[in-house]
């Protein structure tokens, strides 16, 4: 059963939905949510369910500055930390965890990419990568993508914040007709995630 709860971080409470893994030696997936918005969006839900139900287990973390109710992030450096407070706390709390996967959406994958190394993960999923601010294509953000480590990027072709191009263990999945928010079909969303971990022999 999900289970809620608050992990302390130097950046205070982070808050926590956790679906543990059905048996031992299973798959976690960490994911974070985009800059204002929070665990319910419709992507991470659906792809919460669809690794849910192949068995792996699956943490929906929020970060600090929403828990305390704030729609404005907190700095890079601030949400790299609760990250890895957090993440080190969850490895605490499941010892019996065979590996973890990280990901999220949008501002989520970015910290998930920075921190992958950091905290173990053996790969990552990074929804609605946003590899540039709207309009401003010469800020890229390609290099956090380089985290040497397999990793599936999932946008939309008409995202605004662009959409990445393939490198060195990046797969780069476009969906037709979606936007950053990528609510036009979770679901299929969700299946290109699932389809990927389980190749790489993740998800049973």
């Amino acid at each position: 059963m999900p289970h809620d709860d608050e992990i302390d971080t130097p950046r205070g409470p982070a808050r926590i939905r956790l679906d543990p893994p059905v048996t031992a030696g299973g798959t976690v997936l960490v994911l974070g949510h985009g800059a204002g918005g929070d665990v319910d969006a419709p992507d991470l839900v659906a792809v919460r369910d669809a690794v849910r139900a192949a068995g792996a287990g699956v943490v929906l973390v929020t970060q600090p500055y929403r828990v305390a109710g704030r729609r404005a992030p907190a700095p890079a450096g601030h949400l790299d930390e609760a990250w890895i407070a957090v993440l080190t706390e969850l490895r605490r709390r499941l010892p019996e965890a065979g590996r973890w996967a990280v990901g999220g959406r949008s501002s989520g994958a970015r910290v998930a990419c920075r921190t992958a190394r950091v905290v173990g993960a053996v790969g990552v999923v990074a929804l609605a990568f946003p590899l540039h601010p709207p309009g401003r294509p010469d800020r890229s953000r390609a290099a956090e993508l380089g985290t040497g480590l397999p990793t599936l990027v999932v946008n939309g072709d008409r995202d605004p914040f662009g959409v990445p191009g393939p490198g060195p263990g990046v797969e780069v999945v476009v969906r037709p007709g979606e936007r950053h928010d990528l609510r036009i079909d979770p679901p299929g969303t969700a299946a290109v995630v699932q389809g990927w971990l389980t190749a790489r022999g993740w998800l049973s």
